[in-house]
């Protein structure tokens, strides 16, 4: 299984493998931490929707917004950090392309 996905990433290494699933963690982990204090700031609380009908559900599209931006330039970010910048920025276009986008 795993030798499919290192080919299809073309990654040369099991080492530069477990630095990509560490930097998919520590990114995944950041963008969801930086969600809330990113809404903080904009004075964005789940009581804010506290009288809206599913005023719950709408924060929690709300931070899903942000934290996906956020998220993909986290990736680059620490992508880059651990020397996978390349790696990072190929992976970025390709799921932009997907999106609609065209670089």
């Amino acid at each position: 299984m795993f030798d499919k996905l290192k080919k299809k990433w073309g990654v040369k290494s099991n080492f530069q493998f477990l630095i990509i699933f560490i930097v998919f963690g520590i990114t995944g982990s950041a963008s969801v931490y930086l969600g809330k204090p990113i809404l903080n700031y904009f004075s964005i609380s789940p009581s804010l929707f506290s009288d809206v009908p599913l005023g719950k559900l709408f924060y929690f599209l709300l931070r899903l917004i942000v934290i996906f931006p956020l998220y993909q330039l986290l990736l680059i970010i620490f992508g880059a950090i651990f020397f996978q910048f390349t790696f990072f920025w190929e992976f970025e276009k390709k799921i932009l392309r997907k999106m609609g986008f065209k670089i």
